[in-house]
């Protein structure tokens, strides 16, 4: 644990109620463990408490540590204790069995090179069969055991095997998707980039369309002030033009052959009474020919458009 650990204060004073007692009197029984458990940990090393300040999260973190460390250490003296009994009795039962081989004759030192290698293999194997004497029940038994053993590893290596092999059959397809993915997305990114100048130039062809429309309804708007300026009406449309030149081209034929006619009084003689009947009938006859003109623009124009 490093020296000159701080931690910032975490606490406000509270208000002095029985709740509060209850938690102050935990946080200082928390507190004294903690200052039990760090005076040993540090007094076994040689080395001093480093001074912080008790707030109240690092004592509940100090305090879950030294429960686990308490707990753990525990474990281990049980563990330690166990391996202690166990190492006196096999020196009792080793002091035993070398009293029993010496009084039989088979000291070490009475046995050949041959025989004390068959006997360090002997024991080796049975350390690996993990059995406590070297009778052939035990080997038997230990050997069922390893074989036992085998095959349950044989049998999760099959099946570990079974598993990878459709491991890699889901690890193959998947591969195989993938590529077929990336072609798909390279031949969608291609028909993108082919398309992309297609719609930039129907972009371009809806922004003059747009302008055109703003511009077509300025020139409309222009041209109805034009027309209200000049008085036009509803009822003065293309077909009632159509139809009045129509008539002025009647009306024209009509009195072509009057005006001829007049043209030839410019030839007549000097007699005043004759000149002024003859122009009395001319007379008449143009203002004939001028209410039927008349006649026909105010039929033509009260003529309903089509």
């Amino acid at each position: 644990m490093a020296e000159g650990f701080m931690f910032q204060s975490e606490l406000q004073s509270p208000l002095p109620t029985a709740e509060n007692d209850i938690e102050d009197t935990s946080n200082a029984s928390k507190i004294s463990e903690v200052k039990a458990w760090l005076s040993s940990l540090f007094e076994a090393s040689g080395r001093g408490i480093p001074k912080f300040e008790y707030t109240d999260s690092a004592v509940a973190h100090l305090h879950t540590l030294a429960r686990i460390s308490q707990a753990r250490t525990q474990e281990a003296q049980i563990i330690s204790s166990d391996l202690w009994e166990k190492a006196a009795e096999y020196r009792i039962q080793a002091a035993r069995f070398r009293e029993i081989s010496d009084g039989m004759g088979l000291a070490s030192e009475n046995l050949s090179q041959s025989a004390l290698a068959s006997i360090n293999v002997l024991g080796t194997v049975a350390n690996l069969l993990n059995i406590k004497d070297t009778e052939t029940s035990s080997f038997l038994i230990g050997m069922a055991d390893l074989l036992l053993r085998k095959t349950e590893v044989e049998e999760k290596r099959s099946k570990a095997e079974k598993e990878s092999n459709t491991l890699l059959d889901n690890l193959r397809k998947a591969i195989t998707h993938l590529t077929h993915l990336k072609r798909t997305v390279a031949e969608l990114e291609e028909e993108a980039s082919r398309r992309e100048g297609i719609m930039q130039q129907r972009q371009n062809n809806l922004m003059i369309m747009d302008s055109k429309e703003r511009q077509y309804v300025v020139q409309h708007a222009n041209f109805k002030t034009i027309l209200n300026r000049v008085g036009y009406t509803p009822e003065i449309s293309h077909g009632v033009l159509i139809q009045m030149v129509e008539n002025r081209k009647e009306l024209e034929r009509k009195t072509k052959p009057v005006l001829n006619v007049l043209r030839t009084y410019q030839d007549l003689p000097p007699d005043k009474p004759l000149a002024e009947l003859a122009i009395e009938d001319k007379r008449r006859e143009c203002d004939a020919a001028e209410k039927y003109l008349e006649d026909v623009l105010h039929s033509a124009l009260n003529t309903p458009c089509e």
